[in-house]
Parts: structure tokens; C-alpha cells; sequence
């Protein structure tokens, strides 16, 4: 049997006494949610990445995350190593194949390359 990779997220909003709230976000956060009301968008923090930055971002930061170089992936891929490079550096689209092909050797869904 095929087991879920992703649980989609349940947003929950509660109305009661204010005084009860924090015992609420207790009690949820020892049956493992997380409260993400004071979160940033990461864009917030690090305007230096554009939209056009983010696959090339996403790329490298998955790279390392696995622990690999550069000419590691590339020889798990088979894609030339400057390609990755020039891919991480936005200086070159990573694509549809190209996205799929490097999402199954990094461990992570296509779409963040795109």
C-alpha cells in the first residue's frame, strides 16, 4: 500500500474567552500542530531573492541539504555539471524534464524547481 507523503493542513480558528487562549495553543501543540499565526513569508526576509532567483535558490539549497556537490548530483542525474551550475546561478531554466529528473535525486517535489 502506497503511503501519503504530504497531510494537507488543517487551519483551525477558534471563538471563546481570550483568557483560555494560550491553554488552547498548549493543549494543540502537545497533539503536534503548530501555531503559525506570527509567521513570515520568507520573501519578508530575504528580498534579495526574486521569483526568478527561486528555482536556481531551491536548487542549491536542496543540493546541500542532501550533502551533495555539485558534480555528485551531477553524476546521480546525468545532467552536465555547469548545467546545475548555470541552473543554480539563473542562468539557465531548469524545465519540466530537467525539474522531475533533479527532484527525484533531491528528495523533493518537482514543482519547487519551476
Amino acid at each position: 500500500m502506497l503511503e501519503h507523503t504530504k497531510k494537507p493542513p488543517i487551519e483551525l480558528k477558534f471563538i471563546g474567552p481570550p483568557t483560555n487562549k494560550d491553554k488552547a495553543i498548549a493543549a494543540l501543540k502537545s497533539l503536534g500542530f503548530v501555531n503559525v499565526s506570527e509567521s513570515v513569508p520568507w520573501r519578508d526576509l530575504f528580498p534579495e531573492y526574486s521569483d526568478e532567483d527561486s528555482p536556481g535558490v531551491c536548487l542549491a539549497g536542496s543540493r546541500v541539504k542532501e550533502g551533495l556537490t555539485q558534480k555528485q548530483l551531477s553524476e546521480l542525474t546525468g545532467i552536465p555539471q555547469s548545467h546545475i551550475s548555470e541552473m543554480e546561478n539563473g542562468k539557465r531554466p531548469i524545465g519540466k524534464k530537467r525539474a522531475k529528473i533533479l527532484a527525484k535525486a533531491l528528495k523533493v517535489g518537482y514543482k519547487v524547481f519551476l
